[in-house]
């Protein structure tokens, strides 16, 4: 236990990533690009190229009905891309000016004449200074040159002076062109304003090009004041525009996901090379929209990533090496076996529901130490269930224990301590079973870790984010002087949560997963998953109890699948390379019942809307069409 750590402190993965699905920080990716930019601007004409054709499809698909949320014939996953919407013409050997026109036959303006035809379309460039504000100003004169109706809003004294005039020689109309942030009062002023309020009207595609990764903190007053009416306008999906954000939505943390002040959410981000810390960690994540991450020929860093996300495709990877089909020399065994303390006098409920979600989601057998009436109310829902000890390959402890019920909360008490390990650099589970440490059982935890004893990567802690922030004011240092102390709220947590699950992660020596509408997790020199969660109609009561059975299952299926392989194994724990991707799989099988329950389409960045109100159960009950849904995905190339 130290002083408290900077997200960017941490230590990261030394896992050879993939920049389409990786996220490293701003100055480090400045730093690798520096090298090959200087000198040319092919770089910042490619990304506008990218640009304007994300805008053509956004503008296609029917700008004209922005307000009106697409609703697809089933749940479609994770909508992270990796594409290049450039195609070869777009290469940095192939410079790209305004002049060239995008597409093929029957993109040149007035030539689309089905729905979503782009002639005379409205478009708002929101353009502030550097390269970001340079795209989005050639981005707009390649709009303007194929048919649209474009308009700049510059917040910069110093617009980048080539953009400026090949976008006004390609028609984009220039307001606020001498604006300047003093005082926010002057003739541009009322001049930008004018547009935006002229712009809202009739709606149309906004190019949020304010900032990009070089800026830090809120945004400032005079270009917050602009945004104010974009923003009242509506959420995604219900307003009369769409957004586009050039390479990151202005004003959120680059690296670390916070949100400080006013932000425009996107429908859609087109990001540049490698994803950024705000594109995977929330709060900001979620005004990231759809992310595309366009590959420019530029280099990623080299370092160790931040965050990663991985797309469904590998998640569904990860959930057949965990959990895979059954083969004919497999039983319950071998498919993996759950041991489940659960349920108490108070919440008995909670044991019905965690063995749900371990049965459905695969597991070879579960069995449950519980009272006799959470006994019985688990054996009349899952008679497949059974109450009686023996060996298990994974721990499930927590789901209904109360801990002012002092004789179940003993019993957890003395499973959970039998599982810690010696503090020490090396640490190491002496069970080496996976423990999911889930609900009551996160309270008793505290109490456990000792300057000898402490968790393992081995164990899952899975607190919510008043959970998480009762955990971190519990494990701060009694040494931190007063005026160095940071007290940790529900608050906070979730103004910071990489942050949270990081502080959690080193405070104990646990695997992390902080739960919300993105989930993060957190391990020991590992980078941070996010996996996107699903349905909000999700956020009831018993979720997390299906929830823990699931990891239950899919942390048993891979040490089973350890067992088999590498019985006598030595060295690194294959079970601990596999943790991480076994639980962010469960995490999207749990996201995806979830939404397959509430029958509710995808919406941007992983939202979803409109459904119907589920129970705990239900999501349970769907696990098996999610399954089948990773299964698919599974067979999607992916990187």
């Amino acid at each position: 236990m130290g002083r408290m750590s900077d997200l960017n402190d941490l230590p990261r993965s030394h896992d050879v990533t993939d920049p389409t699905t990786c996220a490293w920080p701003a100055q480090e990716i400045a730093a690798a690009e520096a090298p090959v930019t200087a000198g040319t601007d092919r770089y910042m004409r490619a990304a506008a190229h990218a640009v304007a054709r994300a805008a053509l499809r956004e503008l296609r698909q029917g700008a004209g009905n922005a307000g009106a949320a697409v609703a697809p014939a089933r749940p479609v996953p994770a909508p992270l891309t990796s594409m290049s919407p450039m195609g070869s013409a777009a290469t940095p050997a192939s410079p790209l000016s305004p002049a060239t026109p995008l597409g093929g036959a029957g993109e040149a303006a007035g030539t689309q004449t089905g729905p979503g035809w782009i002639s005379g379309a409205p478009v708002l460039l929101l353009v502030g200074g550097g390269h970001n504000g340079a795209d989005t100003l050639l981005a707009g004169g390649l709009l303007a040159h194929s048919g649209c109706a474009v308009s700049a809003v510059l917040v910069t004294e110093h617009p980048h002076p080539v953009a400026l005039e090949e976008a006004r020689g390609h028609g984009v109309t220039i307001h606020g062109a001498g604006y300047r942030s003093d005082d926010g009062t002057g003739q541009d002023s009322a001049e930008a304003m004018a547009a935006i309020e002229a712009f809202l009207v009739h709606g149309g595609l906004v190019l949020d090009g304010l900032t990009g990764i070089g800026a830090t903190g809120a945004l400032r007053p005079d270009a917050a004041a602009l945004i104010a009416p974009l923003i009242a306008a509506g959420e995604p999906g219900r307003r009369p525009l769409r957004v586009i954000a050039v390479d990151l939505p202005s004003g959120t943390g680059v690296d670390d996901g916070t949100v400080s002040g006013p932000v425009l959410a996107a429908d859609h981000t087109v990001t540049f090379t490698c994803l950024k810390g705000c594109q995977c960690l929330p709060p900001a994540r979620h005004l990231c929209g759809v992310v595309e991450v366009v590959p420019l020929g530029l280099p990623a860093p080299t370092s160790r990533p931040l965050a990663r996300r991985p797309v469904d495709g590998a998640l569904g990877d990860y959930l057949t090496r965990a959990v895979g089909e059954p083969g004919t020399d497999d039983h319950k065994y071998t498919r993996g076996v759950v041991g489940l303390w659960a349920g108490s006098e108070s919440y008995p409920g909670a044991a019905v529901l965690a063995a749900s979600g371990a049965v459905r989601a695969g597991a070879g057998m579960v069995r449950l130490s519980a009272p006799r009436r959470v006994e019985d109310l688990v054996l009349a829902a899952r008679p497949e269930v059974v109450p009686a000890a023996g060996r298990v390959q994974a721990l499930v402890l927590g789901p209904g224990i109360d801990p002012a019920d002092t004789a179940r909360a003993d019993e957890v008490r003395a499973v959970l301590a039998s599982t810690l390990g010696p503090c020490g650099k090396d640490r190491q589970c002496p069970t080496r079973v996976p423990t999911v440490v889930d609900a009551g059982a996160l309270s008793i935890l505290p109490e456990l870790l000792t300057e000898d004893l402490s968790c393992t990567p081995l164990h899952v802690l899975t607190p919510h984010a008043g959970e998480a922030a009762a955990l971190l004011i519990v494990l701060e240092d009694q040494g931190t002087p007063v005026q160095e102390t940071r007290r940790w709220s529900r608050e906070r947590v979730e103004a910071h949560p990489g942050l949270a699950a990081r502080e959690i992660c080193r405070r104990t020596g646990a695997t992390v997963l902080l739960k919300g509408a993105t989930t993060l997790i957190a391990a020991p020199q590992r980078p941070l998953v996010s996996v996107d969660g699903g349905s909000g109609w999700m956020a009831s009561a018993g979720s997390g109890d299906v929830l823990a059975g699931i990891l239950g299952t899919v942390l048993a299926g891979a040490a089973a699948r350890w067992e088999q392989s590498a019985p006598h194994a030595s060295g690194a724990d294959p079970v601990l390379d596999a943790l991480v991707d076994s639980v962010a799989a469960g995490v999207r099988l749990h996201a995806l019942a979830g939404t397959y329950a509430a029958a509710s389409p995808q919406g941007a960045g992983g939202a979803r809307t409109g459904g119907h109100p589920i129970a705990a159960l239900d999501i349970a009950s769907a696990l098996g069409p999610a399954r089948l849904e990773l299964n698919w995905l599974q067979a999607v190339p992916h990187p």
